[in-house]
């Protein structure tokens, strides 16, 4: 870590700060300075650490509600920013574009986190949760990583779902792009808007207006947060990133069980893709959360619900009691 003043946290009425937040620095091995943040577990005896892995654009203050989830279940909690995205450092002048070279560039961050903040300060054993994005860069370190007791991913990014012109050719489209020197275009068709404003019936990530509108209003409190449509550099990476999990040789088994939860209604990523790769592997259970769009863990109460019962029968250490907390459903 540097010797900088800790970064700020930023809550709203309806999306507060978790007590005992611990929010700070770290620096990678190329010199990268990510925001990240720890959390005390809510009572005695803790249960070990889950770590939080974010999928691409999102940052610390929309995993506020699952941290209280957590800590209501004795775990403390560990969450990081990507580079590129939140408050972490981002490489391009244009702050709205998400991009990155190559996804080893996630795994730097990955191992910075883990090596410089969670083994030396958070209690053991250690668990994790990584949504999207951040399930492909989980799942791929764990072919040689020993670090988390058990892994539970959120519509991990294994392959994106169908449009209507093939993959195969835009991804072609893409890396000839990248070849003659666009990387740090937009996307066809990208935007410096946040999929978090994104109307509601336009928006592909939850069934659920209230969180939905939450985390707009954080984005509307701080600005910086928000992340826009990938770059061609991303997503270029992102279709090498995808095809080496596919590729990956699983009779060998992962370096931690993993539970991955796929979202029945997801238009962002294959379910069924997500469905195959877990047949593949033989550390691995798969569960489809009917219902539910891309973001599960931002959905309605009753769908997070059926996540929190998979989590709870899978990752162990668990007390049998908590529930967690009911949101009301009156906008404040």
């Amino acid at each position: 870590m540097n010797d900088q003043d800790a970064p700020a946290l930023f809550g709203t009425l309806r999306n507060p700060i978790p007590e005992d937040a611990e929010p700070g620095w770290l620096f990678t091995g190329d010199g990268v300075q990510l925001r990240y943040a720890r959390f005390g577990a809510k009572s005695l005896p803790v249960q070990g650490t889950v770590c939080i892995f974010p999928g691409r654009g999102e940052f610390i203050e929309k995993y506020f509600e699952t941290v209280e989830d957590l800590r209501q279940r004795n775990f403390s909690v560990a969450v990081l920013e990507w580079r590129g995205q939140g408050l972490s450092d981002r490489p391009l002048r244009k702050r709205a574009k998400g991009h990155v070279n190559h996804f080893s560039a996630y795994e730097d961050d990955l191992v910075s986190f883990m090596d410089k903040i969670v083994l030396p300060d958070c209690p053991p054993p250690y668990y994790a949760i990584a949504h999207s994005m951040g399930g492909n860069i989980v799942l791929r370190a764990l072919a040689r990583r020993t670090w988390f007791s058990r892994v539970v991913t959120t519509s991990p990014m294994v392959r994106l779902m169908p449009r209507a012109v093939p993959w195969t050719l835009v991804r072609g489209l893409i890396e000839f792009a990248s070849l003659i020197g666009l990387q740090s275009f937009f996307v066809p068709g990208g935007t410096s808007r946040p999929m978090e404003l994104s109307s509601f019936a336009s928006n592909l990530l939850t069934s659920d207006p209230e969180r939905l509108e939450r985390n707009a209003e954080i984005l509307r409190k701080e600005a910086s947060l928000g992340l826009g449509s990938p770059t061609v550099g991303w997503l270029a990476a992102a279709f090498q990133a995808m095809a080496e999990l596919r590729r990956m040789q699983f009779p060998r088994p992962l370096k931690a069980p993993v539970l991955m939860l796929a979202a029945g209604r997801d238009k962002i990523v294959s379910a069924k893709a997500i469905h195959i790769l877990g047949l593949d592997m033989p550390t691995a259970r798969e569960v489809t959360i009917d219902g539910a769009r891309h973001e599960i863990l931002q959905e309605r109460d009753e769908l997070r619900e059926q996540f929190w019962a998979a989590f709870d029968a899978f990752v162990p250490g668990v007390p049998a009691s908590p529930q967690p907390a009911r949101r009301s459903s009156t906008v404040s």
